[in-house]
């Protein structure tokens, strides 16, 4: 029997973080409610952040409370997510996806470990084959254009076989003066890149969007259909109230405040 779609929603504002997670949440309650007649759709969110640094599950309050007040000084928030992975940065420029797929779908259902591999796979196979961009191989998660240099990250968290949080790309140059503030992921002397300083040519975050969902659908065997918010119930009031509240949030800063 062929799977389900997944429908897909790019916001073309840049998100607060905090009301984004709250989404994630609120659509992981639906799914989980809806699985219980199998009538629950998997989603596919793409979008960019206000800057944000966010760190993992197992960083605590006490080990970060200075790195907080460093890092919202500079203009940023601070937020500790539940997703696995360490401190990184999320902010304009990056393209973020969280997809929210039932892994039970398949007989077997998908592991954590496939899925975290097959979403690697996908952003080298669209670097490799949309901008001619080849990646080296890594001990580390992530996709790294050279030993020293991280384009995309990845961090998931999985309940009851329903995923949240995935994968960030860095598109443009914008947020590498974020990422130079910390030591990114725990991986010390790496630094990040993105596809426009790897190419030597602007490259919007719009553009790229078409050729991720394209991978996405390729590589996880899914048929990909755009989600129309005003027709998707109480999924669609709370995607519509998010583009609300970014729009109301106003302009955000290009680079970090450093003195």
């Amino acid at each position: 029997m062929p799977l389900p779609p997944v429908f897909y929603h790019y916001f073309r504002t840049p998100l607060p973080y905090t009301r984004t997670l709250l989404l994630q949440e609120k659509i992981h309650q639906l799914q989980l409610a809806a699985r219980r007649s199998s009538s629950h759709h998997d989603i596919l969110l793409l979008l960019e952040h206000r800057p944000v640094y966010t760190s993992g599950r197992r960083q605590t309050e006490q080990e970060l409370h200075a790195e907080r007040a460093r890092l919202t000084s500079i203009g940023a928030e601070f937020s500790i997510a539940a997703r696995g992975g360490q401190l990184t940065y999320h902010g304009p420029g990056q393209l973020v996806g969280y997809p929210l797929l039932d892994l039970a779908r398949t007989s077997p259902p998908i592991g954590i470990r496939d899925y975290i591999c097959i979403m690697q796979k996908m952003i080298q196979s669209y670097l490799l084959r949309t901008h001619e961009i080849t990646h080296v191989p890594s001990d580390n998660t992530g996709v790294f254009l050279d030993p020293v240099t991280k384009i995309a990250s990845i961090g998931v968290q999985v309940r009851h076989r329903l995923t949240t949080h995935g994968f960030a790309m860095n598109v443009t140059k914008e947020p590498l003066e974020w990422f130079a503030q910390v030591v990114a992921c725990g991986l010390v002397d790496v630094k990040a890149g993105c596809i426009a300083e790897a190419k030597g040519k602007n490259v919007r975050v719009e553009d790229v969007v078409p050729g991720i969902v394209d991978a996405f659908g390729t590589s996880y065997g899914r048929d990909m259909v755009k989600l129309c918010p005003q027709n998707a119930g109480e999924l669609g009031e709370a995607i519509l109230a998010l583009e609300e509240d970014a729009l109301a949030a106003g302009g955000w800063l290009k680079e970090p405040l450093l003195r």
